[in-house]
């Protein structure tokens, strides 16, 4: 039987109050960082001579974290010490401590102390813990947010930061922009064969050998969470699916998604009309798994996706390997 016991996925467990009410209050802002108890959370920005989401992504999502201890933490610093850059208000925690990001030049973390590195919220996200990585979640999710929305959608004018970072002002106009997410679906399809649970792992064309996932898609306009599962695995491998079954929600902010996963009981076939996104498609029984895992067949998506929690929740268990 199939679980569908809720998802925990890595980047979805933030615990910090994120303070709506305070991000146009000036003066609390201002207040907040004088504070010596406030830690600000610094990450690397981008090179302006790249350009394109692929190195956004690479530059921007690092952070230092410490290396000297078997617990993978951020490192935090007093406003005092933080480098000058776009600064973007994270929340409070119970304690009333107020914590911000700075989204700094590139070169502002290379004197980084002994026993800390710079990393990635791919690379860490699934290590840190609920502070930390919804911290970082929410950090890097606004940095790319700015990095691409320099200028207004409606009249091209410059922006301006506003409301805690988490608006930008035109110019011009004076009309604000909030941060965006893109929905997408993500869904494990099983199906059972002569009384055999199997579940359904695809390869992408550009992905390297043996790296295998569920499918994924965007939700389009006008339709619903349930529709666009369907449509996008008949699309995408030519299997009808009903019963799906919601699990659990994830932020992923590369460049800005907000992923809803599902279960999704196999039921016929249909034509396949996406030759693009999928190049090989496999079966699974539990024990197919396992074995395929254990001698490097197949590599599964990392602990940060929540890829990984719907393969493991529909396996119930722990899988090694990952890419």
């Amino acid at each position: 039987m199939t679980s569908t016991s809720p998802l925990a996925p890595a980047l979805s467990r933030g615990v910090l109050d994120l303070i709506g009410h305070r991000r146009t209050d000036s003066d609390w802002l201002g207040h907040a960082w004088a504070d010596p108890r406030t830690r600000v959370l610094v990450l690397e920005g981008g090179d302006a001579k790249e350009h394109g989401w692929p190195a956004l992504m690479a530059k921007q999502s690092q952070a230092l974290v410490t290396t000297d201890d078997d617990q993978v933490r951020l490192v935090l610093r007093s406003p005092g010490d933080a480098p000058d850059g776009e600064r973007y208000l994270l929340g409070q925690d119970a304690e009333d401590r107020v914590y911000f990001a700075v989204r700094a030049e590139p070169g502002a973390l290379s004197d980084a102390e002994p026993g800390t590195e710079l990393s990635s919220l791919r690379t860490i996200g699934a290590l840190l813990d609920p502070r930390d990585s919804g911290m970082l979640t929410h950090a890097v999710a606004l940095a790319n947010w700015h990095a691409a929305n320099a200028f207004c959608p409606r009249c091209g004018s410059t922006t301006r930061i506003g409301a805690g970072g988490h608006t930008r002002i035109c110019e011009t106009e004076g009309t604000e922009q909030f941060p965006r997410m893109d929905p997408a679906v993500i869904m494990l399809v099983h199906r059972v064969v002569d009384g055999v649970e199997q579940c359904l792992l695809a390869h992408n064309p550009v992905w390297p050998d043996r790296r295998y996932s569920v499918l994924a898609g965007f939700v389009e306009p006008g339709e619903s969470l349930e529709h666009a599962v369907v449509r996008e695995v008949a699309e995408e491998v030519g299997v009808v699916v009903d019963e799906p079954v919601y699990l659990g929600s994830q932020p992923w902010p590369f460049p800005r998604s907000l992923m809803f996963g599902y279960f999704a009981r196999a039921t016929g076939s249909t034509p396949r009309t996406d030759q693009d996104e999928i190049a090989d498609v496999r079966w699974f029984t539990r024990g197919q798994l396992l074995a395929a895992v254990q001698s490097q067949e197949i590599l599964l998506p990392s602990q940060v996706s929540i890829a990984r929690q719907l393969i493991e929740s529909w396996y119930g268990g722990t899988l090694p390997g990952s890419w």
